[in-house]
């Protein structure tokens, strides 16, 4: 965002930002730069927790749970159902999950940083099941025991918080 020069309303180089919003000096236009609503499941079986492996920038290659971001008009609940069929191509049961909590975060992609509330929740299954990769995104799965995953394969900050609290 402190990139952006050129005021969409205007067109005249005159916006300048303020690590909030954006205000232009030349016409009065102002645009809030509000925290994006993300979702993550812990998808737990026994004392395994699965999760995925990034196949692209930001965290390539590390750890991440299923879910991204809340679509306009969507509920967290909803979000996470979705997430969970375009990632892994799995169908869940939404009032099965049990949200935990919530963590900010700053999901830095392509130069912006993009200010997130992560809300976490837990999803319980009675068995490790098949999925079908969404490539572009996930490269694998892994299911780990809770006392053998290390924080630092993890690929974004709030997900190190969670588990440096949930896994106590």
């Amino acid at each position: 965002m402190k990139n952006l020069r050129i005021c969409p309303e205007c067109g005249k180089e005159t916006l300048s930002f303020d690590g909030r919003k954006m205000d232009c000096d030349g016409c009065g236009f102002t645009f809030y730069n509000n925290t994006a609503a993300a979702v993550a499941v812990v998808i737990k079986y026994q004392d395994e927790i699965m999760f995925t492996l990034r196949n692209q920038q930001p965290g390539k290659g590390k750890f991440d749970l299923a879910g991204g971001f809340i679509d306009f008009e969507e509920t967290a609940e909803d979000a996470c159902a979705r997430e969970l069929h375009e990632e892994l191509n799995i169908n869940i049961q939404p009032e099965k999950l049990k949200y935990i909590c919530s963590l900010p975060n700053i999901y830095l992609y392509k130069d912006v940083e993009y200010h997130t509330m992560d809300l976490f929740f837990e999803y319980e299954v009675d068995e490790k099941f098949k999925v079908t990769l969404a490539e572009e995104e996930v490269s694998a799965i892994k299911w780990v025991k809770k006392g053998e995953l290390k924080i630092e394969d993890l690929a974004f900050n709030s997900q190190k918080r969670f588990f440096e609290g949930y896994l106590r």
